[in-house]
């Protein structure tokens, strides 16, 4: 049985990244952006920054690790001191090691700019000419070959254009004196430019704390808040699950399209900066991405996941299999599983005990390192599995590296059959917008049925959720969003600009190496 799991990417741009910023009136605020990085580390465990500002001067630290091994020793967190700041932590994708790489960048001029970005930008060649073309305000010099440096650049260039642009109306417009509108002008030509997703925090030395997010609203971002004795300070930051143990408020979600300036008093100013946005966030964040605490775009992540336990149960209920117990694959898909015990009426049963000093597998940056992961970080109990037709609940099943190896030891504990449902469709496109699948040739579900895939996983049955189902959930939660990004699944690319050239592109920048397949068995010692 042929299987597309036999190459390996090697990818120019970070992948699902975490981002917060903070402003306070007084006080550091060091300590805080660590905990809230601490809160987002599963959206990327490659490498975390730190810059804060304090007197007009920027404090910065990166390194590539975890958020507690980067920031482990009070001299470096001594160093960022400010009142102000902003913190990233990195999906690890092959090529991408150096801490070059990691997050915040910066930029000098104009004023000195820092900035975090999740997402991916899919226009980056062409803005590369741009940038150091003599249509730029400056012949730009990139150190890296990172989207969000692109993206950097691409708003300070447009900052520069304004602030030439006010210079040149003499008296009328004083360039000193209107930082903020510069920046606002900014905003509308880059969003202009840019294309694909991004959820950015910046922070410009005499205008504040910066966060924009793309007409699309692919990526998140969420705007929170807390009262002190001087008034009012605020968050920014991927997920709201970062605001609670720094004592932050949910307010809303930042709307596609749109900028917010936090002042550097501490006053909120908001600009749309396109006409004609639309909420389209990807719906992979629910099945995957973010944590069950997390509410973006007013839709509870966790509610999400039970309504695809519930949707998820029909399906299996019809399939007439002879099901024993239901066991989740920690730890994603764990709503869902329990929400399918109680519709079915059977045992809910934890049969994968999880080692928590292992990465997540989906973001191990090469096969073989995925591979290994997998039996150092999942352990199957014969108490649960032994003699039992059991039910495996995933959350998703791209490449099956994992899940053909979790039903090899599933089968070695004892049981009788094991029978697989994902809470989501078959993965069979790349995903372009910030998630790190980005070529077929990753997929188990690539050119292959559900009977086929099934006999590739080593499994006695496999059920999906349907797109259609999939899609009904995500709108009963919330009604006014009529399109999610749900390209993974259906092909679809909400951005509507995404060639087939740029997608055959995605697949020649692959470079080709043996990787194992899906269902064979791997050596742990190499």
């Amino acid at each position: 049985m042929p299987c597309c799991l036999c190459h390996r990417m090697v990818r120019q741009m970070p992948r699902m990244c975490g981002i917060i910023g903070i402003y306070k009136h007084k006080g550091p605020v060091n300590i805080e952006i660590y905990e809230g990085l601490l809160m987002l580390q599963h959206r990327g465990q490659d490498s975390a920054g730190m810059v804060t500002l304090k007197d007009g001067k920027f404090k910065e630290y990166k390194a590539n690790g975890l958020v507690k091994d980067v920031f482990n020793d009070t001299k470096t967190m001594d160093k960022l001191q400010g009142s102000v700041g902003l913190g990233h932590v990195r999906y690890p994708t092959a090529g991408t090691a150096s801490v070059q790489e990691a997050q915040p960048f910066f930029v000098n001029s104009p004023l000195g700019m820092y900035l975090v970005h999740n997402g991916n930008i899919t226009n980056t060649a062409e803005l590369k000419v741009l940038l150091n073309s003599s249509s730029s305000f400056f012949n730009r010099y990139l150190r890296t070959d990172s989207d969000s440096e692109v993206l950097l650049n691409v708003l300070a260039d447009e900052i520069h254009r304004a602030h030439q642009r006010c210079s040149q109306e003499g008296v009328a417009c004083d360039p000193t004196n209107h930082k903020m509108e510069l920046v606002f002008e900014a905003g509308v030509s880059t969003m202009k430019l840019l294309k694909g997703a991004y959820s950015c925090i910046s922070m410009i030395a005499g205008v504040g704390l910066i966060a924009f997010r793309d007409p699309f609203g692919i990526r998140p971002l969420v705007l929170g808040r807390r009262s002190s004795d001087d008034g009012d300070e605020w968050c920014v930051a991927s997920e709201d699950c970062a605001f609670g143990p720094i004592g932050f408020q949910r307010v809303r979600d930042v709307l596609p399209g749109e900028m917010i300036v936090i002042t550097e008093d501490g006053q909120l100013v908001s600009r749309m900066c396109v006409t004609n946005s639309q909420t389209c966030p990807c719906i992979f964040e629910y099945i995957y991405l973010s944590r069950p605490d997390s509410v973006l775009n007013d839709m509870s992540v966790y509610n999400f996941q039970l309504g695809l336990g519930i949707r998820l149960s029909e399906r299996i209920r019809k399939s007439g299999w002879d099901i024993d117990c239901v066991v989740p694959v920690p730890d994603g898909s764990r709503p869902a599983a329990i929400q399918i015990s109680a519709e079915l009426g059977l045992p809910y049963r934890e049969g994968l005990v999880k080692n928590r000093y292992v990465g997540r597998t989906f973001i191990m940056p090469d096969q073989r390192t995925r591979e290994l992961s997998v039996r150092r970080k999942l352990n199957a109990m014969p108490a649960v599995f032994s003699g039992k037709s059991v039910l495996l609940v995933d959350d998703s099943i791209v490449r099956g590296t994992t899940m053909s190896q979790i039903v090899d030891m599933v089968r070695k504990a004892g049981a009788k059959k094991v029978y697989l449902a994902s809470a989501s469709p078959p993965v069979r496109y790349p995903n372009v917008y910030g998630v790190d699948m980005p070529t077929k040739k990753e997929f188990v579900a690539t050119d292959l049925s559900e009977e086929e895939i099934c006999k590739v996983l080593g499994a006695d049955g496999l059920l999906y959720q349907s797109i259609d189902d999939l899609l009904a959930v995500a709108q009963s939660l919330n009604p006014d969003i009529q399109q999610f990004e749900a390209s993974c699944f259906t092909g679809h690319y909400v951005t509507e600009d995404i060639s087939p050239a740029y997608l055959q592109s995605l697949e020649s920048s692959v470079r080709l190496k043996d990787r194992t397949r899906a269902g064979e068995k791997v050596a742990l010692v190499a």
